[in-house]
């Protein structure tokens, strides 16, 4: 035997040794976890890799790491890597991989929420549109399509997980199985004893799998399983152990684990900024720990909701989830220590010692200043660039599941079966509008109709012109009884009192034209002659503009009504200063360029101000005026 084999077949050996001494489980005796056989108390914080582009993710991790954390609580939304049905994307701000190999690398364990429902203000929570091309799918149970889906997915992201297992070599102590299934109405056990004998397959018997659910027995009662470790979630209390009691209930002996503790919350469209004081969380936290608790911090870092991703809540009326994200948590939606995380390192080092040394400061915000926009057309007069191909020719209205497109614009078109000389009213009397539709006729915009909203909308025209509704999917409901929320129009039409038939209906691909370089390829030759009497309505904007220094940066966009803002090709979300309170988008520096022209497009859908400006600001506003419903 040669001495390079010799070293290789030692390498390997003590390697399997260490594993071999390597564990993670729960000592029910002691109610506590045993790590290598020791009493181990976890101190967590949530962050979503999705939500933040990969260039700042080891930035976030070491921030969280030197507040005294020694682990990070992951979800993983199968929809934002299976976007089409076996179609799979862990590249770039998808590689779910480098972000664990960053994790490990800082010295973080990894507390894995791997679905594959995961709720978090995600659309449809996480789980793929693409499901609900069976129209009748029952979601979230022993549906044999639905499984056979999950099973698939399932199959392609456990094996991820496995070698990356604490008593593998890896961090990963635990994993949670389905998530808060207690707050869904289908109480279905098969279905949950179905994913744990998943799990187990994929990832074995040397990890501890768990569920969460809210801290009240009509949550416990349909969420555990008996096979798996049940805990709660509950945000600042005076009296942990008084919350814990439910729990008990449910799982006797164990440590006691608070997976989700809320260290703020999230932002609805035209509903007041969420704030939570600093005091209040850091008390609530030292009260969890007093009682020896294991602990995760929901949300340590929020993020964005780039692109379309944001979901959306349903109490009684549909509420859409802001582009922003930062859930007033400890590390801001542009990765920025703030004076709770301060407050929660204080605490923290109460009960465990904390790294030695600052945490890193905040990034460099930029002012860029103020860059004027020029109007490229009208929508309806683009439809050859933006339109995914030939309309679907269809007597009554079909939805974007129906056209196979899960995200974005769809543009509904019929001829006015009539001369209306006075103004008559545009309707969708059963609520038909899923989530908004811009009304206008030959051009010339009219109003909005609006899901639990606005039903009707008056309009005028002659017969033969073209009545257009372009409908805006805000995001699919997230958490509910029921998560089949289907897009566009979902009803007829009326006219007066006729039923409008004979449609054409665009799948509209804005993001494919725009990363590609459009309108700005095109340079000063990028302006329509408009087909359309152009009144206001959905209409696109374009500028350039350059900077030396790059970095972070923030979006207001004056006297602007509502829309979609692409920067360089890279769709930085939903902006609506008109409806608040989020009052500016958060632009990372990662996606703007110090060596040539920045490029900034808009898709306007109601009312552009006279003087088509935008601004960049060194800070955020997120708490501006607010339209409460």
């Amino acid at each position: 035997m040669g001495p390079l084999i010799f070293c290789l077949l030692l390498a390997g050996s003590l390697w399997q040794q260490a594993c071999s001494s390597r564990s993670f489980t729960i000592d029910f005796t002691r109610n506590c976890f045993l790590k290598d056989g020791g009493c181990f108390r976890y101190i967590s914080g949530s962050i979503h890799y999705f939500r933040i582009p990969a260039s700042a993710w080891k930035d976030r991790l070491q921030k969280m790491y030197m507040t005294g954390l020694n682990a990070v609580q992951v979800y993983v939304p199968w929809n934002f890597h299976e976007p089409q049905p076996g179609v799979f994307n862990f590249r770039d701000d998808r590689d779910l991989e480098h972000f664990l190999d960053l994790t490990m690398e800082i010295g973080l364990l990894v507390i894995m929420r791997p679905g594959p429902y995961i709720c978090a203000e995600w659309d449809m929570g996480g789980l793929p549109a693409w499901l609900l091309n069976k129209k009748d799918i029952s979601l979230r149970s022993s549906d044999p399509d639905y499984l056979n889906a999950v099973d698939s997915w399932m199959s392609v992201l456990l094996p991820k997980l496995r070698s990356r297992l604490y008593s593998k070599g890896g961090n990963i102590i635990s994993v949670q199985v389905e998530n808060e299934y207690g707050s869904f109405h289908a109480c279905d056990y098969s279905y949950m004893r179905h994913l744990n004998t998943m799990f187990r397959l994929y990832l074995g018997d040397d990890v501890v799998l768990f569920t969460t659910d809210g801290n009240a027995d009509y949550f416990l009662k349909c969420g555990t399983l008996q096979d798996l470790y049940a805990t709660v979630d509950f945000g600042p209390v005076a009296n942990a152990t008084k919350a814990f009691e439910a729990m008990r209930r449910y799982q006797p002996r164990g440590p006691l684990v608070n997976s989700e503790y809320y260290t703020g919350w999230l932002d609805y469209w035209g509903q007041k900024h969420s704030q939570t004081p600093s005091s209040q969380v850091s008390k609530g936290l030292q009260n969890i720990l007093e009682t020896g608790a294991s602990v995760n911090m929901y949300m340590f870092m929020g993020g964005t909701n780039f692109g379309y991703w944001n979901g959306a809540d349903f109490s009684k009326i549909y509420q859409p989830i802001t582009t922003s994200y930062d859930y007033d948590a400890p590390l801001t939606e542009a990765g920025d220590p703030t004076d709770k995380l301060l407050e929660i390192r204080s605490v923290i080092s109460k009960f465990q010692p904390v790294p030695f040394g600052p945490i890193p400061p905040p990034s460099t915000k930029f002012y860029y200043g103020l860059i004027t926009l020029q109007k490229v057309g009208a929508l309806v007069d683009l439809l050859d660039i933006v339109s995914s191909g030939a309309p679907f020719v269809t007597d009554y209205p079909i939805t974007f599941e129906d056209a196979k497109q899960y995200f974005g614009f769809m543009l509904y078109r019929t001829h006015l079966p009539l001369d209306i000389t006075f103004c008559a009213p545009l309707s969708s009397q059963v609520n038909g509008i899923h989530d908004r539709g811009y009304v206008s006729v030959n051009g010339r915009f009219y109003g909005v109709l609006e899901r639990d909203g606005i039903k009707e909308v008056n309009v005028t025209g002659k017969a033969g012109e073209w009545l257009d509704v372009l409908v805006e999917n805000m995001g699919r409901i997230n958490y509910g009884s029921d998560l089949r929320d289907f897009k566009g129009l979902v009803g007829n039409l009326t006219l007066k009192a006729n039923v409008l038939k004979d449609w054409l209906v665009y799948s509209l691909n804005l993001d494919g034209p725009i990363a590609g370089g459009w309108p700005h390829i095109l340079g000063n030759h990028i302006f329509r002659t408009p087909q359309t009497e152009n009144t206001g309505g959905p209409v696109i904007y374009s500028g350039t503009f350059k900077v030396t220094d790059v970095g972070d940066t923030f979006l207001k966009l004056p006297q602007w009504t509502k829309g979609q803002v692409w920067i360089n090709g890279f769709n930085i979300g939903r902006y609506w200063p008109a409806h608040g309170p989020q009052m500016t988008l958060y632009v990372p520096g990662s996606i703007l360029s110090s060596s040539q022209n920045n490029n900034i497009t808009l898709l306007e859908l109601e009312n552009a101000p006279e003087l088509p400006i935008a601004l960049f600001l060194d800070r955020p506003i997120l708490n501006g005026t607010f339209l409460r419903k």
